[in-house]
């Protein structure tokens, strides 16, 4: 089905333009992973391969954090960013509320208001970051640690974030769609093989010959619970619940009856990005304060408490994924502008009352959708750091359910969006398509 897709959609020049443009610009980003900041020793960072925040910088980045690369920071300080914007706009900037309800013409102030934040705090992050990697690194991160070979650390960082952010802008405007999900797709999939060596490492070439043949069991239900869970995931992503519409006589034109889709997880992967951000945080900075002041007992209670390794760990991720769908379902969806617009449409929901009614009855089934979303996300997000710690299985493998999300998430959309084109390209007129 989706080579068919893709090769229809690849004969049409304006689409084989986007997804050529697309792959070009990720190529530079995958080129720019590579680049390692001037004054910086890397390799001095495999000595923290064990910690689980690096790898969850590391994942957000596009695995750009690794290298520590000009690129090192990715998308991390524009996604929080849109996650302050986005808080700010309930009620607690006048400002930034009145800037939602202007549109397109407020949705681009908004954007430059996230742009501005993002700038600051990938600055911010960038010197905290380094500070921190150079206590904690056995051997020297910085070749020279002053004041002034940190700003410039700084500065190159933060150039390089927003390069990033504006990579991601392209591939939104002129390329395949979906710039800032493509970038960390891209990112996780060049990771792909370092995975499966790992696994194969481990379980084949690292075992005495006595334990190849369990090796290879273990191996063989790994990859079937995988497949189980790709195909568990990809469904659920795909899921909808249709909410009947009628129309009434007033409204020309339209059908007598139609309906509403609601995605059953309607906020998408957002929120396993989101709570990705915010969960490597905590961490950084509990390590780099040890590092200073080892005897604290808070500091290491604290730790432990934020350790994705321990149960109150994965507990914290999973409640704030639960949370962030909660939030990005409601800003996916407005029930206010939903009941304003199937109004001003002269359709309604058979059984609710036009206006406040269908505002809250909305609100409910919105309520219900998250929580479904909510649970749904949680645990595949959770699943992979459970197995880890029951198999001994690497960080890497820890991080799948995260990355498998992302990865399914964004191959629906392009498969959509790839349909969209092609559906585009068939559309001659009004209610008229040919093949």
């Amino acid at each position: 089905m989706f080579l068919k897709t893709l090769k229809e959609a690849l004969k049409v020049k304006q689409v084989r333009s986007k997804i050529l443009f697309t792959i070009f610009i990720l190529l530079v980003f995958r080129i720019g992973t590579h680049i390692t900041v001037p004054g910086i020793n890397a390799r001095s960072l495999e000595a923290l391969s064990n910690l689980s925040f690096l790898n969850m910088l590391s994942l957000v980045s596009g695995n750009a954090m690794r290298n520590f690369s000009v690129f090192a920071l990715g998308v991390s300080p524009y996604i929080t960013a849109s996650i302050v914007v986005q808080l700010l706009q309930m009620d607690i900037v006048p400002k930034f509320v009145e800037w939602g309800k202007q549109g397109e013409v407020g949705r681009r102030k908004l954007n430059q208001a996230t742009r501005y934040i993002a700038l600051a705090l990938a600055f911010v992050q960038s010197i905290t970051i380094t500070a921190g990697f150079q206590t904690l690194s056995s051997a020297q991160l910085v070749s020279t640690p002053n004041l002034q070979t940190y700003l410039l650390i700084g500065a190159i960082l933060t150039t390089g974030s927003m390069i990033v952010t504006w990579l991601g802008d392209l591939i939104t405007d002129k390329g395949y769609g979906n710039g800032v999900s493509m970038i960390i797709f891209a990112g996780i999939i060049s990771a792909i093989p370092e995975m499966i060596q790992s696994i194969y490492v481990d379980y084949f070439v690292n075992v005495p010959s006595e334990r190849f043949q369990s090796s290879l069991v273990f191996v063989g239900i790994f990859t079937l619970v995988a497949l189980a869970i790709i195909f568990f995931t990809t469904y659920v992503q795909q899921a909808e619940y249709k909410i009947p519409i009628q129309y009434t006589k007033v409204a020309q034109g339209a059908p007598s009856s139609s309906y509403l889709p609601l995605k059953v997880n309607p906020a998408g992967v957002i929120p396993v990005i989101f709570a990705s951000s915010i969960t490597a945080a905590p961490p950084a900075i509990l390590q780099f304060l040890g590092s200073s002041n080892p005897s604290a007992t808070w500091i290491r209670t604290l730790q432990n408490i934020f350790n994705t390794a321990n149960p109150s760990g994965i507990a914290i991720y999973a409640l704030l994924i639960i949370l962030f769908t909660f939030f990005y379902t409601f800003v996916q969806i407005n029930p206010e502008k939903t009941a304003e617009n199937l109004q001003k449409s002269g359709a309604y929901i058979p059984g609710v009352r036009p206006g406040k009614g269908t505002e809250q009855f909305m609100s409910v089934t919105l309520r219900r959708l998250a929580a479904v979303g909510s649970l749904f996300l949680g645990f595949i997000s959770i699943l992979p750091i459970i197995a880890r710690d029951a198999f001994g299985l690497t960080d890497i493998v820890a991080l799948g359910g995260t990355s498998l999300l992302i990865i399914i998430s964004t191959g629906i959309d392009g498969m959509k969006q790839l349909e969209g084109y092609l559906l585009k390209r068939k559309y001659t007129g009004f209610m008229n398509t040919t093949e």
